[in-house]
């Protein structure tokens, strides 16, 4: 399958799976707002979402998929049943204990993720229960992530990618019940929400594991035992993890910093919240699609088409990313406002969240790019490196959002947020240069300033709209339908316009994109051309 067909397989589940997350959020926004309650709530969310993307992600599957696969190939699925089954039974213990360890100590947890809770016992105590119940989703997660990664071994994406949809499944299924029974912005909500994340996890579990049985991948646990595989990956995935997660490394960062003044944690979130969806549809598939790819033909020794794919993945991610950043940058206001203000979510909140948002849309184009560069490091068995980059890019973070949230509150740590994810992409491009592992080719060189003056006619588009005459459409107390109406219209209407300026400019050919559906050769091409992935 062509990487395009195999990333859309990801990326059509993750849709599916971010459009019920929009719909979880609406309703927690409307519910919560963003006041005591909300607050809690998503800073104890914070450390699943960040566990889920140090290991869900890809992060986890950039240690195990090439070891596995490895065993796969050369040991057979005797050989590569033995390592998972040696792999899992470690893992298994070791998130036992680290659970267990994490509930009892919580409170000390919650000092240092979110100090500025310390003044406010109610809300500390209230962040403390609600992590207490929603953190063994992390070790439900972790081993769903274990079982994803043999799972895109065996070159099945489908189940891995639509198990998220779960989670967003019982959380709006549990808002729902929460609004029937006339809940509000109040604890017993929060709480029923951290068990359905709980609950959720367990049932992504269950499914992967079936389906893992049914692909013939039968895995047993066993005396839990540091044998040279298990210790190669304990090797290979720390550093791994922490490159890989950086993204929600910062987050926590940001999270930690904004604690500090009211609303801060709420507002970064929903942010976040939005921008993640394109990071996830591009970003995350295609990094989860290119490592198996890429290991493959290192193997192979096929580096003139390890270079054929680098480059068509960039140049795919930055056609999908860029009009996404420029959108985010030039329609903050009509997006949050549309999404989110609502119930308990007020005019003032949008303010705060579009220009956060406007912000974190800077580096939307480098985390997208970091995600296409790190496999290559990865399928060479290198987590060392990206974790060093990946380390300097938070020491950017940290010193950033210190310097800037005395200023500009909040939207300092936004931006900081973003200066680092650049600071990781350039440091990782950098080297990647120098040990002549990647070298952009004429095609991409050529498409890659064209996609961006497409971009850039788009948002010139967008902005002179909202300029005039849709100035003071997007205001409280002006109908919802002409609000809807207008916001679809701007939508599509910038949709097309990227799409004129890109057929004009040359920045993309409809005939390529047609062609990127079918399926290709095994090989890539043995030079640079116009031929698609």
């Amino acid at each position: 399958m062509s990487l395009l067909r195999s990333a859309m397989t990801v990326s059509g589940y993750t849709m599916a799976s971010r459009v019920l997350g929009y719909v979880r959020d609406a309703l927690s926004a409307g519910m919560l707002g963003t006041g005591l309650v909300a607050g809690a709530f998503v800073v104890a969310v914070r450390l699943p979402n960040m566990f889920r993307s140090l290991f869900a992600e890809g992060a986890f599957n950039a240690a195990f998929v090439p070891l596995f696969a490895k065993r796969l190939e050369g040991e057979g699925e005797a050989g590569a049943r033995r390592f998972g089954e040696e792999v899992m039974s470690v893992l298994l213990t070791a998130l036992t204990a680290f659970v267990i360890l994490a509930e009892i100590a919580m409170p000390l947890v919650m000092l240092v993720i979110a100090p500025g809770f310390a003044e406010n016992d109610e809300q500390f105590d209230l962040a403390v229960t609600l992590s207490r119940i929603g953190f063994p989703y992390l070790m439900f997660m972790s081993l769903v992530a274990f079982f994803s990664g043999v799972l895109n071994s065996l070159g099945k994406f489908s189940f891995p990618a639509a198990a998220p949809i779960i989670l967003n499944v019982m959380q709006i299924i549990t808002l729902a019940g929460a609004a029937f029974l006339g809940w509000g912005a109040e604890p017993r909500t929060a709480e029923l929400l951290m068990f359905a994340i709980m609950i959720s996890g367990l049932m992504q579990l269950v499914m992967l594991l079936v389906v893992c049985e049914r692909a013939g991948m039968k895995l047993r646990p066993r005396l839990p035992r540091l044998t040279p595989g298990v210790r190669r990956l304990v090797r290979l995935g720390v550093p791994g993890t922490i490159s890989a997660g950086i993204t929600q490394i910062n987050l926590v960062i940001g999270t930690m910093i904004a604690s500090l003044i009211p609303h801060g944690p709420a507002w970064l979130y929903y942010a976040d919240r939005i921008y993640q969806l394109p990071l996830g549809l591009i970003g995350v598939a295609m990094g989860i699609v290119l490592l198996p790819d890429l290991s493959r033909r290192l193997r192979a020794g096929d580096h003139t088409g390890m270079r054929y794919t680098q480059n068509r993945a960039v140049e795919l991610s930055m056609l999908l990313t860029l009009p996404a950043t420029v959108a985010l940058v030039a329609m903050p206001v009509p997006i949050v406002h549309m999404l989110f203000e609502y119930g308990n979510f007020t005019p003032h909140d949008t303010i705060e969240v579009s220009e956060a948002l406007a912000l974190f849309g800077l580096g939307l184009p480098a985390y997208v790019l970091i995600k296409v560069f790190t496999p290559t490091f990865f399928a060479n068995e290198d987590t060392k490196t990206p974790m060093l980059c990946a380390g300097a890019s938070v020491a950017v973070n940290v010193v950033g959002s210190l310097a800037m949230f005395s200023f500009i509150g909040h939207l300092g740590i936004a931006l900081a947020t973003s200066l680092a994810a650049w600071t990781n992409t350039l440091l990782l491009l950098v080297i990647l240069l120098r040990r002549g592992q990647y070298q952009a080719d004429p095609r991409l060189k050529a498409r890659l300033w064209r996609i961006m003056l497409a971009s850039l006619v788009m948002g010139a588009g967008i902005l002179a709209v909202l300029i005039w005459p849709l100035a003071s459409v997007f205001a409280a107390g002006r109908p919802f339908l002409l609000q809807l109406a207008c916001f679809v219209a701007l939508v599509l209407g910038g949709a097309l316009l990227f799409f004129a300026a890109g057929q004009a400019t040359g920045a993309f050919r409809l005939s390529e994109l047609k062609a990127m559906l079918r399926r290709k050769p095994a090989t890539a091409p043995t030079a640079p051309s116009d031929q698609t992935i």
